[in-house]
């Protein structure tokens, strides 16, 4: 455990590691857009690409030089001098930059990968970083696949990079095989057995395939790491990097434990995520850490009265910590009494005792039937309690047809019975649902907003 407090070197792969993955490619505009984004949330470094990879790849790189300002700007070169040289030349133009070498460690990689010995490998990582070194002050090498690397031949080739000057040595977990007691020890291990490691700034990038990412990361960080390198969302190949907003924020949370900080404006994590899952169009599982649907979502009735007295009681972060304006009471088959009348209040209802035990019989029925209760079904259930005059009758769908097609315009007719009236009405749309809702306008003369649509 560090004895001081000090920060650690938040490394953000996002546009790198996270975009070669599949469903992740992002164009130069959304790679531009993005990293303006991660300098607003203060990153110390952002991978920007591979620029060996394809011209494209060298194009955002070498705009996101040009135009982000603050952080550190990184681009990906393989121990070859002709990558090393195209990323030089893509990174030109930052204030801040670094090229982050690599090459293959393990056996697996030395023998099967690249088929070479280790001696070759050592003078490949040797000549990197020296090259390197002659374009750019600041180098990083990685020891890729370097927890199932040989130790010794590991504490060789870090000590032979650090000494060329590379001032961040990255232990990558590659293909996410670590556990965290394991991985931490060998940070110590590391720390204790390479004679120049105080030069170098001890790095860790952690894949998820065993879901163990982010712990293999504090726990890398409670043994000397000193850089994380991780994504926004924890996107990156198969199943993802160390997530981004989960590392910041259990630093954060958990600074008495982890004795270190970050210098992340966390207020922008919430805006962020939601930025790239609007550029890729791949979401985000509702249980997600941090930025999830449900991560700051209550339904439990023990939970929601606990968090309406007491906030801290069920949450250890507030909304407003990631960006978010407040937490969220979901209505459903486990609220209790306390959110449902705190509900029906924020929406203006003052019920009497009675009437609210009466609608809340109505509510419990209803929530064995539905997910979630929204507000419009409060609505409906309290206008059964409370007279015609202060809430008229609601519409109920009796039909409902729609027709669409190549070459055609889209129409729904709808039909919706209030009381005893049944009103029915047509119209086109942009589609067959924009159609219906067109429909509805017509009947009730009440405008609706579409607040979410998705297909799957």
């Amino acid at each position: 455990m560090p004895k001081k407090t000090d920060n650690v070197i938040i490394f953000d792969t996002t546009l790198r590691d996270g975009e070669q993955s599949p469903g992740f490619s992002m164009n130069i505009k959304e790679k531009l857009t993005l990293a303006a984004q991660l300098a607003k949330l203060n990153v110390d470094i952002i991978e920007a690409g591979f620029p060996q990879a394809s011209q494209g790849d060298y194009d955002a790189v070498n705009q996101i030089a040009k135009s982000v300002r603050g952080p550190v700007i990184a681009g990906l070169a393989r121990a070859m001098a002709g990558d090393i040289d195209r990323c030089a030349s893509a990174l030109k133009p930052a204030r801040k930059k670094r090229i982050h070498t690599f090459v293959g460690t393990s056996e697996q990689h030395i023998k099967y990968q690249m088929k070479k010995t280790k001696s070759q490998v050592l003078k490949m990582a040797i000549n990197a970083v020296r090259r390197a070194r002659e374009h750019v002050r600041d180098v990083e090498f990685s020891a890729m696949d370097a927890v199932r690397t040989e130790m010794r031949f590991l504490y060789d080739i870090l000590e032979a990079t650090i000494e060329q000057g590379a001032g961040t040595v990255n232990i990558p977990d590659t293909v996410g095989y670590a556990i965290p007691d394991e991985f931490g020890q060998l940070i110590a291990q590391i720390k204790e057995n390479v004679p120049n490691i105080d030069k170098a700034i001890i790095s860790v990038h952690c894949h998820n395939d065993l879901g163990m990412a982010v712990s293999n990361s504090l726990s890398a960080v409670m043994n000397g790491a000193r850089q994380v390198e991780c994504a926004v969302n924890g996107i990156g190949e198969r199943a993802g990097n160390a997530s981004l907003e989960e590392i910041v924020m259990a630093v954060k949370t958990r600074k008495d434990f982890l004795k270190v900080g970050v210098q992340v404006k966390t207020r922008e994590i919430y805006k962020t995520s939601r930025l790239l899952v609007s550029i890729t169009g791949v979401l985000i599982q509702p249980n997600k850490a941090i930025v999830g649907e449900n991560a700051f979502a209550h339904e439990s009735g023990i939970h929601q009265d606990g968090v309406l007295k007491e906030r801290s009681t069920f949450e250890i972060m507030t909304p407003a910590s990631i960006g978010l304006k407040k937490n969220r009471l979901v209505l459903g088959k486990h609220s209790g009494r306390h959110a449902f009348s705190k509900r029906l209040e924020d929406l203006g209802y003052k019920l009497s005792k009675e009437d609210l035990n009466k609608a809340f019989e109505q509510f419990k029925l209803l929530a064995d039937k539905k997910k979630e209760i929204f507000d419009e079904d409060l609505e409906t259930i309290v206008g059964e309690e409370i007279s015609e005059e202060t809430f008229p009758g609601v519409f109920e769908l009796e039909h409902i047809q729609t027709s669409s097609g190549t070459g055609s315009i889209p129409t729904a007719t709808v039909s919706l019975r209030k009381g005893d009236e049944v009103f029915t009405d047509s119209a086109i749309g942009d589609g067959p649902v924009d159609a219906a809702y067109r429909a509805i306008e017509r009947i009730t003369s009440i405008k609706g907003r579409l607040m979410s649509y998705n297909i799957r």
